[in-house]
């Protein structure tokens, strides 16, 4: 039987400025855990890759540091929307100087609708909470074939030796029930 775990609460948004204020690095790394893959996720779908996200996130931490570190620096937002946007003036400016370097001057503003964008992303982080919750509630096998088919790459031939099925298109077959009973468990969540 699996115990009801109680999550605790990550750090509120004046936790973070409380924290930057006073040159945490915990500060910082509760930080990057809470705030880079939604900033990775703006670059890497506006055509940039890792190690862009990366230097934008870095300099989005700077500019709130800077800003908390002046010591007037009010949140009139939640603490996400500021990175996002700040996230996302900054990609900009990058995106239009390379297309200067380039000599293909564009304007990016209409790639990236700043409410839209936060809004879908929220909506996408609702989704594979919902997901995850459902996939909790699947049970063994099925929850194993499915992470390992979907999460994992393994292949069919490989869940087949796994699990004893006598060839993979059970294992296949398996798959599908199992993938039915997770649609139904997601709907009802």
């Amino acid at each position: 039987m699996v115990k009801n775990e109680i999550k605790k609460p990550g750090p509120t948004d004046s936790d973070f400025v409380f924290g930057l204020l006073n040159g945490s690095k915990e500060t910082l790394n509760e930080l990057y855990k809470a705030y880079f893959p939604m900033v990775m996720q703006l670059v890497i779908t506006n055509n940039g890759d890792e190690d862009d996200a990366k230097d934008i996130f870095q300099e989005t931490v700077i500019v709130l540091y800077n800003k908390v570190q002046q010591g007037n620096f009010e949140l009139s937002s939640k603490l996400k929307t500021f990175i996002y946007s700040v996230a996302r003036r900054l990609w900009l400016k990058k995106l239009t100087l390379l297309a200067r370097k380039s000599g293909s001057i564009r304007d990016f503003e209409d790639i990236l609708p700043v409410e839209q964008d936060l809004e879908q992303h929220e909506e996408k982080d609702e989704q594979f909470r919902m997901m995850g919750l459902a996939l909790g509630k699947l049970g063994e096998p099925c929850k194993t074939i499915i992470e390992d088919f979907y999460i994992h790459n393994n292949s069919m031939q490989d869940i087949c030796e796994k699990f004893g099925y006598t060839n993979a298109d059970n294992a296949k077959n398996q798959k599908y029930k199992c993938l039915q009973r997770l649609k139904k468990l997601f709907f009802q969540v």
